[in-house]
């Protein structure tokens, strides 16, 4: 038996990296998952081809979030595939791809957060939890100063924080519960290599200063891990980055 047996989860973002390894660990829980990637198909296939291979349920939905049409299509595919909607993994973010609009950023780690979540919370049930996925580098942006190349990333996820954090209220009413889970910078992410590309030598820095930075599959395991913990809602999990607490303030916990 497992944790999440006929649970229905959806993990934005999840075709690679920390997203991937969620929906897998979910699904080893016996969620079943819908996988959710903007263009990469064969990548999110994969996803779902590792998951029933090890015996589990997963769909892969191609979905833009920062369009309207892109949340109601992820919603609305774990009822059409699955029949409820339990886990909503909040993991997909961005902000320091070249070539998008200025307030990419904003739009994604902010407004696409929120719609997804309007979107996901009148399909379900009570009991059903939200994680949403940040960094250190963006949660404690308001106490701790970042590299200058994250900074506009880093206020745009303390801005999402903030606005999903706004509607804990309505979520408790509808006893849904609300999970924030941040971590320090991750090994082999893709905002790590964009931002050490941009900033040579910056993560090296980063593990320098901290000892030790967590890698794509141990923070997977943390996001993984508070699905089904038992914690209040509103409370935040600390992945790594102890050095932040001396210096952060407005701690969550």
């Amino acid at each position: 038996m497992g944790l999440l047996d006929n649970k229905t989860a959806i993990v934005t973002g999840s075709s690679r990296g920390i997203g991937a390894d969620v929906a897998k660990l979910l699904a080893a829980e016996g969620a079943a998952v819908v996988v959710n990637y903007r263009q990469k198909a064969p990548r999110a296939n994969k996803v779902v081809t590792e998951i029933e291979s090890a015996g589990g349920r997963a769909v892969a939905v191609g979905a833009d979030l920062t369009t309207q049409e892109g949340v109601q299509a992820l919603a609305s595919a774990a009822m059409e595939n699955f029949g409820s909607l339990d886990v909503l993994v909040l993991n997909a973010s961005g902000g320091m791809e070249s070539g998008m609009a200025d307030d990419y950023a904003l739009k994604l780690n902010r407004d696409a957060q929120v719609n997804m979540l309007n979107a996901a919370v009148p399909l379900m049930r009570e009991g059903s939890r939200v994680v949403f996925v940040t960094s250190h580098q963006a949660h404690f942006i308001d106490s701790v100063p970042t590299m200058p190349e994250y900074e506009p990333v880093a206020r745009s996820k303390r801005a999402g924080e903030d606005a999903l954090r706004a509607l804990i209220p309505n979520l408790a009413d509808k006893g849904i519960s609300f999970i924030v889970v941040s971590g320090d910078m991750i090994e082999g992410t893709v905002t790590a290599t964009l931002l050490d590309r941009s900033n040579p030598g910056a993560i090296e820095a980063r593990r320098a200063e901290a000892g030790k930075l967590y890698s794509v599959a141990e923070f997977a395991a943390e996001i993984a891990r508070m699905v089904t913990a038992d914690v209040e809602t509103g409370h935040t999990e600390y992945a790594g980055g102890a050095d932040y607490f001396g210096k952060g303030t407005g701690q969550a916990g």
